[in-house]
């Protein structure tokens, strides 16, 4: 049988090795978010790659239970699960080792997800995900901090043209709570929010019945063109009659869209585009209150998503219902599509016969210094084949730029 190096070398669809710069690049951007995080109070914990199946799958984790590799653990003779997604263990993390701390509890993380299946906007099965956790807290303060502190992270590291679509999950199952729908329509309504058909909800109109303020399918095509720039949108949204509890959702997406605006006037963030989807539910299918969703203008997919949600449960703690948090995840695939690409000029060529000392000196200068292991008949052919855009000139007893290409 022929031994084919290159055969041996694929990988599974969905499935990728990051080589350099990307690797680097990566683990820069990710040590920036952190750090941001890391200022605003929030700590590190490191999750396990695989858990026991009934844990990991628990609660809200359910939602994830057909993307998530499974396996049989040999000493246990347990199922266990490779994480899907960390929010889930971030969670778990809160309400058993850190059950006794005090609330808020505010946390972060980063480290590689793996999914059974990609999506259409995100073919990889493998990624990684940065985020952060604000646990114990049932404020729109709480939702704003996190907001904002997402959008001040990616400003800080890079991203251009930030955009925020920020949303109310519970507004439209609000809205519908009290009416009888038969399913059928139902399903072809959500379908049609969904897809933003405006022309779909106004045909489903009559079958959906009359509410507050006239026809339902009337408030929900109102309600799907108010999306938009967010200044128009919550005066549109304003205007309707609702019932108690859909109107009491509209004032709470009201109330955080008003401050995380005034927060992005502090932040200095005149760039960033602030919109409101009131119906957008795609992603948010354990949400209790405010989601909201990053991009960045020219990048396909989003950068991340995060909102309101509660935790699983913990008797022990007193916990037993779980608690109220708010968190980002932000996706690392995506959002180093959305970053300027590192400039390597800071990168030297070192040919033989220089001294350490002054390889040392310029590392500690910022330098990354690259020796040469051997005399070079070419040493600018060397440095540039080594992607050095800078060589140690021992006559000028300093780095010279030499040119990227002969």
């Amino acid at each position: 049988m022929t031994d084919n190096i290159a055969d041996k070398s694929l990988l599974p669809a969905g499935i990728r090795d990051v080589l350099p710069p990307d690797a680097t690049f990566e683990a820069e951007a990710v040590g920036r978010l952190i750090d941001r995080f890391a200022l605003h109070g929030y700590e590190r914990v490191k999750p396990p790659l695989l858990e026991f199946e009934e844990t990991l799958l628990a609660g809200n984790g359910a939602a994830l239970g057909d993307q998530t590799f499974r396996l049989m653990d040999p000493e246990s003779r347990r199922m266990m699960a490779l994480r899907p997604d960390m929010t889930l263990q971030v969670a778990r993390i809160a309400a058993t080792r850190l059950g006794r701390r005090a609330r808020p509890l505010r946390l972060c993380y980063s480290g590689q997800v793996l999914r059974v299946k990609g999506t259409q906007l995100r073919p990889e099965r493998q990624f990684g995900q940065v985020g952060a956790e604000l646990i114990g807290a049932a404020s729109a303060a709480a939702d704003v901090e996190v907001i904002l502190m997402g959008i001040e992270a990616l400003i800080d590291a890079g991203v251009q043209r930030l955009g925020v679509d920020i949303g109310m999950p519970t507004l439209v199952p609000a809205l519908l709570a009290e009416r009888k729908i038969a399913p059928v329509s139902l399903d072809r309504l959500r379908l049609a929010l969904d897809r933003k058909d405006a022309a779909a909800v106004a045909e489903l109109g009559p079958s959906l019945g009359a509410g507050p303020g006239g026809n339902l399918g009337e408030t929900l095509s109102r309600m799907l063109v108010s999306a938009g720039p967010a200044a128009n949108a919550l005066v549109a949204l304003a205007d309707l009659d609702l019932p108690p509890a859909a109107a009491a959702a509209r004032a709470d997406l009201i109330d955080v869209v008003g401050r995380v605006a005034d927060g992005l006037a502090v932040l200095d963030a005149g760039h960033v585009t602030l919109t409101v989807d009131p119906v957008e539910n795609r992603g948010f299918g354990y949400h209790t209150g405010v989601g909201f969703t990053f991009f960045a203008g020219g990048v396909r997919g989003e950068l991340g998503s995060g909102g309101r949600y509660r935790t699983g449960g913990n008797p022990m703690n007193g916990l037993a219902n779980g608690e109220p948090a708010t968190g980002l995840t932000l996706f690392t695939d995506t959002l180093l599509a959305a970053l300027p690409r590192p400039d390597r000029g800071r990168r030297v060529y070192v040919p033989l016969g220089v001294s350490a000392a002054v390889a040392r000196r310029l590392r500690g200068e910022g330098w990354a210094t690259v020796a040469a292991l051997g005399a070079d008949a070419d040493p600018v052919a060397a440095a540039r084949a080594m992607g050095c855009g800078h060589i140690w000139d021992t006559g000028k007893s300093a780095p010279v730029e030499i040119s990227r290409s002969p």
